[in-house]
């Protein structure tokens, strides 16, 4: 009888292989490791700017559209020509501001292990935009992102977003995607 033979990488972790474009246009979601009634985005939102201002002094980069919410944001990114290294501008990022937070977090043992802080989910989901309609369609994602989470009915009330400067642009108008109406029918 013939005895088959299990290749011995099948049960490692795959590699991760990211799109890097130099000078690419990105949309990203980067996550908090604890998402349930986690609110610490928010509420530390002068941190969290603060991380991407010292980030991109060293990194110039231009950031087009961004939400941030209470456990986890998204944002459209383009990389200077030649430029590919969105993971270090991450790291960064993540980094001042875990560093900018009293320890006290819950970490798992591999965590712990590895010396890492427990705040932000390891890996974050980057989307190379490929054209003009991906990019439409990005940046109203992210616009829409409170009213689609019920954090607020208005887009325009949601503080911590890009919006209303895509507003003062003409790119929409100030009721853009409002669930307004909707509350007055449901009434």
């Amino acid at each position: 009888m013939k005895r088959s033979v299990i290749p011995a990488n099948l049960f490692t972790m795959r590699t991760y292989l990211r799109n890097r474009t130099p000078g690419g246009l990105y949309f990203f979601t980067v996550n908090l490791a604890e998402r349930r009634d986690n609110t610490l985005l928010i509420d530390r939102i002068d941190h969290l700017r603060e991380a991407f201002r010292r980030t991109f002094v060293t990194y110039p980069t231009v950031m087009d559209a961004a939400v941030v919410l209470p456990d986890h944001l998204h944002c459209i990114w383009q990389l200077p020509q030649g430029d590919n290294d969105y993971p270090n501008r991450w790291r960064l990022i993540k980094s001042y501001f875990s560093r900018s937070l009293e320890p006290g977090e819950r970490r798992s043992e591999s965590r712990l292990r590895k010396g890492e802080r427990g705040i932000w989910q390891r890996r974050y989901w980057e989307h190379l935009i490929r054209d003009e309609q991906d990019y439409a369609r990005h940046v109203d994602y992210i616009h829409y992102n409170p009213v689609k989470h019920g954090l607020v009915a208005r887009t325009k009330d949601w503080p911590y977003s890009t919006f209303s400067r895509w507003v003062s642009r003409g790119v929409y108008t100030e009721d853009w995607a409002s669930n307004e109406l909707d509350d007055m029918e449901r009434e």
